[in-house]
Parts: structure tokens; C-alpha cells; sequence
């Protein structure tokens, strides 16, 4: 086998394939053609039904004996290299060849100047060729400028948005907590994301229980879940359950009130296990708790291990956890950034997974059962396996 060239260069013939290279660069080589600035391809014969061989190249001679002495060696040089003579040769002015930015010969474009007439090889006046240049490099980077400004143009609006109806909510949380105010935030999550133009796709709603309290576990992955969450599942005597941090907060202690949230301890072990009673009791009680069992949120994409207490509360109370698997959200709004994008948002709901016992034993299987689920619809990576 013998590499000839790019297929898409070489000219077919009579059933020969004759490769452009060689002929190219013999044809530079003579004296009144400028070197390098040589294509040879093929066009369709509709005669013959194959391909012509045409020469197109530059020079800065005028004098049409000169041109027609040009041609009578070209045509020596194709008879040495491919047998035979081309069947056109084509003597045009300087900066005809079309070539790419790094100066190789573009074949495929020089065919196309042949084919549309002596006319397409006239070089192009000065000051279009300027023009044409400064468009080629103007036109991306304002492209580039208007999608940057869209996207801020977006964000601004978004954050306009979530503030008037952040205060809207803020005040009904106030001032009516509980029922009301979580169907009031449930109406202003959905105008929230409705009018930013973020689609939410539910999957396995049916999944939820009917009756009896349960566990809602998801992923988290931005500031945006609970606002996801709030809009897409009904009050059924529901509560988040959030890190007592926030409770020290005016803002975020009242608003989180406002929706029935239970505050609970992270690093204090003992206070953390009283905690867990109390939501084992509350949820006893018919109230539906939903949790982050990552416990925080970070910028990087993946699922980080769970944390147990959510999954030993459940084991205690003996009732069932719903896992959820939030996808997009990060894309949205990551951590560590306050730049609002707009992005496609997934929430799957997956079948509940039932407690096998009430002891810490169960309650680690239970974990382990749920984060798999979650993982399998996240669409993102397992950072527990790349973890010490």
C-alpha cells in the first residue's frame, strides 16, 4: 500500500487516481508562477463522466505570449508526472488561491471558484478583503459578548424576581406559619421558576405514599433544591429538616419557621441524638420530614456520603423513605457563585424504601439502600469512592 493523500483531494481519471502534491509543487517551481500559490483538482466531465484535471495559479505576468508559454510547460510537467496533459489550466492574478489561516491550499474552495466562472477568480478589492477580516474576528467575539450579557441580563432579573416574591413569603410565613404559608411558598416556587423559564420534569410522583407519614431524602446540590422540592410536593403536614445554624439567623429562622421546619444539631453528638428522638417522634406523629442526608452541598459535581440520623429517625418510627434525585439544579445555581443560569431541572422519585428493623444496624442498611437509589438518577458521580 502506498499513502497517495487526503482521499478527499485525490482527483479520479479514467479510472487512475492522480494525487495533486507532486504537480503542485513541480508547477511552483517554474519561473512566473508564484510558488505555493498552485491548486490542482478535479471537476466533473459531464461528457466524459469523470473528472477533469484543472490547474489554477498565480502569477504576475501579464503578457498573454508569456501565459501561453506557462501553460505549454505546465502541461510538459503533467505529462511527466500523470501521463497525460490537464485538461484545463487556469493563469490568474496574485491572491486568487484560496488558502487556510496557516497557508495550506484549500482545494475544495479553489474547484468552487473554477466552476462559477472566469469572474470568481478576480482577486477582491483591498478594502473588501480588510472588511471581510476584521468581520471574521469582530462577529465571534460579539457574539461571544451578547450571550455573557444575556446571561447576565438573566441573572439580574432572576434575583429582581426571587427578592419580590422572597418578601412576599417572608411576610405571609410571618405572619400565618404552617399550612398557609407552605401552599403560599409552594405558588411562589412555581411562579419563581415558571417565570425564569426553568423547566422541571417530575418523574414517579405516583411513588409518594397516600398515607401515614414518610421521609422525603434527596440529593442536595444547590440553594435552589428546597425552592425545587416546595414546588413540586403537597402539604401533607410536611416539615424540612434543617441545620441549626440557621435558626440564629432572623431571616432564615423565621421564614424556615414559617414552613414548619425542625432544626436539628450537627456536630454536638448528644444534642444531635435528642434531636433525632424528637424527629422520630414528630414523624410518629403524621409529619412528613424531608431531608438533605449529604447534610451540606458543595461546588464540585457528585454525591457525597449521607449522613445516618435522617435513616435512624426513620428506622425508629418505622416508616417508609421516599428517595429523590434532583439533576440540573447544580447547573442553575452552584455553590459558591450567585450567577443564576437557566438550565433544564429532573426531580425522579423513587419507590419507597421500608426500614428492616429499628436498631442503628438497620438504619445503616437503610441509608446504603436509599443513597443507591438516589445515585442511579442523579447523573452524577459517586464521591464516596474517591474519598481516604
Amino acid at each position: 500500500l502506498y499513502i497517495t493523500g487526503r482521499e478527499k483531494d485525490i482527483i479520479i481519471r479514467g479510472g487512475r487516481n492522480i494525487s495533486p502534491y507532486e504537480l503542485e509543487e513541480s508547477v511552483g517551481d517554474l519561473a512566473g508562477i508564484r510558488r505555493g500559490c498552485v491548486a490542482v483538482f478535479g471537476s466533473p466531465d459531464p461528457a466524459g463522466g469523470t473528472e477533469r484535471v484543472v490547474v489554477l495559479a498565480e502569477t504576475r505576468e501579464r503578457d498573454a505570449a508569456r501565459h501561453q508559454e506557462l501553460k505549454t510547460k505546465i502541461n510538459e510537467l503533467a505529462i511527466g508526472l500523470i501521463g497525460a496533459p490537464v485538461d484545463d489550466i487556469v493563469l490568474a492574478p496574485p491572491h486568487t488561491v484560496p488558502k487556510t489561516s496557516s497557508g495550506k491550499i484549500r482545494r475544495v474552495a479553489a474547484r468552487e471558484y473554477y466552476e462559477r466562472g472566469p469572474s470568481a477568480v478576480k482577486p477582491q478589492a483591498v478594502w473588501l478583503q480588510f472588511l471581510r477580516l476584521v468581520a471574521a474576528g469582530v462577529l465571534p467575539q460579539a457574539r461571544r459578548a451578547w450571550r455573557v450579557a444575556r446571561g447576565m441580563l438573566f441573572a439580574v432579573w432572576a434575583w429582581l424576581l426571587f427578592g419580590v416574591l422572597f418578601l412576599a413569603l417572608f411576610l405571609v410565613a410571618a405572619l400565618a406559619p404552617g399550612r398557609r404559608t407552605w401552599q403560599f411558598g409552594q405558588l411562589v416556587a412555581r411562579w419563581f421558576l415558571r417565570l425564569c423559564a426553568i423547566p422541571v420534569a417530575v418523574r414517579g410522583l405516583e411513588n409518594l405514599p397516600r398515607q401515614g407519614p414518610y421521609v422525603v431524602a434527596s440529593n442536595h446540590t444547590s440553594y435552589l433544591d428546597g425552592a425545587v422540592l416546595l414546588a413540586i410536593l403537597p402539604w401533607e403536614k410536611s416539615a424540612f429538616v434543617a441545620k441549626r445554624e440557621l435558626k440564629d439567623s432572623f431571616i432564615t429562622r423565621v421564614f424556615l419557621g414559617g414552613l414548619g421546619a425542625q432544626f436539628v444539631e450537627r456536630f454536638d453528638v448528644q444534642k444531635s441524638a435528642e434531636h433525632a428522638d424528637e424527629l422520630a417522634a414528630t414523624a410518629r406523629e403524621g409529619t412528613t420530614l424531608i431531608v438533605f442526608p449529604e447534610g451540606t452541598m458543595q461546588r464540585a459535581t457528585g454525591l457525597m456520603p449521607f449522613r445516618t440520623g435522617a435513616f435512624q429517625t426513620a428506622a425508629q418510627a418505622q416508616i417508609p423513605v421516599v428517595p429523590v434525585a434532583l439533576r440540573g439544579v447544580r447547573s442553575v445555581l452552584r455553590d459558591g457563585t450567585w450567577y443564576l443560569r437557566r438550565a433544564p431541572v429532573s426531580v425522579t422519585m423513587s419507590a419507597p424504601v421500608v426500614p428492616e428493623g429499628s436498631d442503628w444496624n438497620a438504619a445503616v442498611r437503610l441509608r446504603d439502600r436509599v443513597r443507591a437509589e438516589i445515585l442511579k438518577h442523579c447523573g452524577e458521580p459517586d464521591l464516596a469512592l474517591t474519598g481516604p
